[in-house]
């Protein structure tokens, strides 16, 4: 079983906790890893930074300039996943970004050092499956998962499109837009999940506009995992080197809603 799978067969709803690679600098990158972990993080998601994150809002954006700003090089976060990897032998890494630095030196390339450095995933955000002879037979070959994505408006003809090659889990966009700025209604979330969950068999992680415990708990309970990006990424942006603490206490506090919600579920 790959540690992706092995993460959704725990019982409970994941959280993937996504945080731009080398944000605030390269070297502060490991401890804020370590906390997402510590808080009860399940998947990690580590943000490729780039010039033009055009799914992203303000403040990932900022988060890109950060890294940007102090030097982060792809090199960089295949060195950062590296040293995730060997403290955390069990814990899924993603890396998630723009296809530019992905395929920029070749799909072989990128595959390899996925692979060297123990990514289980990538999510591409901007390599839409028309194109995937880009990036997908590699990746594949490779045994690293491609995790599409899926949005409200991605109907059952183009679900089928999406689904094909498709591995790790589905990536539910919860509304169109940006990261940050908007929210769905418990209501869509669950009638679009239960719509992938008739078409896949993979996981479903629902993301984009979730920021409270009390959300993380509502989408817990009807999809196999939540992500959540934008408030971490917040929270590194205001406290800097020391985010550890802070980004440890805010993913405590999603995992130990969605944990009593699933006991109450059970009930």
């Amino acid at each position: 079983m790959t540690r992706l799978a092995s993460a959704f067969a725990k019982g409970r709803p994941v959280i993937a906790a996504f945080v731009t690679g080398g944000d605030p600098t390269p070297g502060h990158t490991s401890a804020i890893l370590d906390a997402l972990v510590d808080g009860g993080a399940d998947v990690v998601e580590l943000g490729m930074p780039f010039t033009d994150p055009m799914a992203d809002g303000p403040a990932i954006q900022l988060g890109n300039l950060r890294s940007l700003g102090a030097g982060t090089t792809t090199a960089d976060l295949f060195a950062i996943a590296r040293n995730f990897r060997a403290r955390h032998p069990n814990v899924p890494l993603v890396l998630m970004g723009y296809a530019n630095p992905m395929i920029r030196r070749g799909p072989d390339w990128f595959a390899h050092e996925c692979t060297s450095a123990g990514v289980d995933g990538v999510i591409c955000v901007d390599l839409p499956p028309e194109e995937d002879d880009d990036l997908g037979p590699a990746l594949r070959a490779a045994g690293v998962d491609l995790i599409r994505l899926a949005t409200p408006t991605t109907d059952a003809n183009r679900l089928q499109v999406v689904l094909d090659g498709a591995s790790g889990f589905i990536y539910y966009v919860s509304v169109a837009g940006i990261t940050g700025l908007q929210q769905a209604t418990s209501d869509s979330i669950a009638g679009a999940v239960a719509r992938l969950k008739a078409a896949t068999s993979l996981p479903i992680v629902v993301g984009f506009g979730i920021r409270t415990p009390e959300q993380a708990a509502k989408v817990g309970a009807v999809a196999d995992g939540v992500a959540v990006g934008t408030a971490i990424v917040e929270l590194v942006g205001k406290h800097g080197a020391d985010a550890a603490g802070p980004v440890r206490d805010y993913v405590a506090s999603l995992r130990h809603a969605m944990d009593a919600a699933s006991k109450e579920n059970v009930a």
